[in-house]
């Protein structure tokens, strides 16, 4: 991602759903004007989801995503399905394409069930029409009423001939609504002029001369606050305090360091953490931190996801895979089991495990979040964030969230 570019966590996602050759990746190719996915009349070409950030008028910056065939076959058939349907639950606006020839299938209906019960906005497209007759298009368009889809939820296209395109893109410009612009990171807990200390690690696995996601885009708020910021190392955040004119606001801090940056932070300072910021900002602040109160009901043998939102280089070290295990073990005191997993892989069954442990979620969308913690609240299984973990073995969750006056924990 250039340092100027929207994340992909706040761009709308856009993705193209559809049994294999109903011509999905024609479809997102006519509809961006691009070739970003690779078209052929052989079946299964699409075999891993597709992702594409780009600008797309008239609703601005998006990710396009094309996916495999949802009626895939064999053991890596159904390994691309998998891969289809966990593109869902990043998806703002779903669009299935249908071979016009063939109409509504089976699968189409249950792809389509499984879109409404994750209340994603929808339209169903009809692909091929210039190379079918007038009856073929009857037939196709009374099988979709037969599957309950109305008039005004589907229309007729021609990747090929790129008709139908424009209508296209002005239903999906009404589906995917762009993010909501009063949601703020940490900027309406401050006023103009405010002060607000961020403590930043230099972290080994961001680029070199580079900030890491959370630390950018809180960097950005503030300002748009017309607050200040002032940036130092974990080292140095004492004696910054004391140079300091004015009281700052709050301090922000890297999760890794939390016991530090609280000792040496005045107990009048409120202080919090980049990884619960960004869980208020998803909106799953609250059952994070009760989350985190399932540590002392873990049981010896229990198993622990933790779960990473992107995909890095893992240092010596790694807060994800060494820290956060070893932290989590001393603490309750139990043999525990951990396992991993990272970018958008999230397991669909989750009843085995006694704890979730997601990251802060900054590479994801809201969307996804959600889904997540949907996902483990409906299987009953506890789900926290790291900074906020951290927080409570520390002893400090109670005062880090005290900068969230509506805040019930």
């Amino acid at each position: 991602m250039g340092l100027n570019e929207t994340p992909a966590s706040e761009r709308v996602h856009i993705g193209f759903f559809g049994k294999r050759n109903a011509g999905k990746s024609s479809v997102m190719n006519a509809v961006t004007g691009q070739n970003l996915a690779v078209v052929s009349q052989v079946k299964g070409t699409t075999t891993d989801p597709v992702l594409k950030s780009m600008e797309l008028l008239p609703l601005g910056p998006v990710v396009m995503m094309d996916t495999p065939g949802i009626d895939d076959e064999g053991e890596l058939g159904s390994l691309r399905v998998g891969k289809s349907r966990q593109t869902l639950n990043k998806t703002d606006a779903a669009v299935l394409v249908l071979d016009g020839a063939e109409g509504f299938s089976r699968e189409d209906a249950e792809l389509l069930d499984l879109i409404r019960k994750k209340e994603i906005p929808w339209v169903a497209v009809l692909n091929k029409r210039d190379k079918l007759t007038e009856e073929q298009v009857c037939q196709a368009e009374d099988s979709l009423g037969r599957g309950g889809i109305e008039k005004k939820d589907f229309l007729w296209v021609s990747a090929e001939k790129k008709t139908g395109i424009e209508e296209l893109k002005e239903r999906i410009a009404l589906l995917a609504k762009p993010k909501e612009s009063g949601k703020r990171l940490v900027g309406d807990l401050l006023s103009p002029g405010d002060l607000a200390v961020l403590v930043v690690p230099v972290d080994k696995a961001a680029p070199k001369g580079r900030l890491i996601l959370p630390q950018q885009q809180t960097i950005r708020d503030i300002l748009e606050a017309d607050a200040c910021s002032v940036v130092v190392k974990e080292n140095a955040l004492k004696q910054t305090l004391e140079k300091l004119a004015v009281k700052p606001k709050m301090v922000i801090t890297d999760s890794q360091v939390f016991q530090k940056v609280a000792e040496d932070t005045p107990a009048d300072i409120p202080l919090t953490s980049f990884s619960i910021l960004f869980a208020r900002y998803k909106g799953n602040l609250e059952t994070a931190a009760k989350g985190a109160k399932a540590l002392e009901t873990l049981k010896d043998g229990e198993k622990v996801l933790i779960s990473e939102g992107c995909t890095h280089h893992r240092q010596c070290g790694d807060i994800g895979t060494v820290k956060l295990p070893a932290w989590i073990q001393k603490h309750t005191g139990k043999k525990l089991e951990f396992l991993f997993t990272s970018g958008t892989e999230f397991p669909e069954h989750l009843e085995d495990y006694g704890l979730v442990v997601h990251c802060g979620g900054c590479m994801l969308g809201e969307r996804e979040m959600r889904c997540r913690y949907s996902c483990a609240r409906e299987q009953q299984v506890p789900m926290t964030n790291y900074g906020i973990l951290i927080a409570y073995m520390k002893g400090i969750l109670e005062r880090s969230l005290e900068v969230f006056p509506d805040m019930t924990f």
